[in-house]
């Protein structure tokens, strides 16, 4: 079976993998933020969706 690439949200909704670009895109798009902010805020937090959230000031 082939996997598509059209995703509309993230499989393991508690972490954002940063190895999958949609998966960047589709949190950055969310939270209004840019890809560098997204990066570099996950690299600070770590990737648990919710810490990242309240970092940046969003809402999971």
């Amino acid at each position: 079976m082939i996997e598509t690439c059209s995703r509309r949200h993230p499989q393991d909704s508690p972490r954002i993998n940063l190895h999958e670009e949609w998966e960047v895109r589709y949190w950055a798009g969310r939270w209004r933020v840019s890809r560098d902010q997204l990066m570099d805020t996950v690299k600070r937090v770590g990737v648990q969706v919710s810490d990242v959230a309240r970092a940046l000031g969003k809402s999971a």
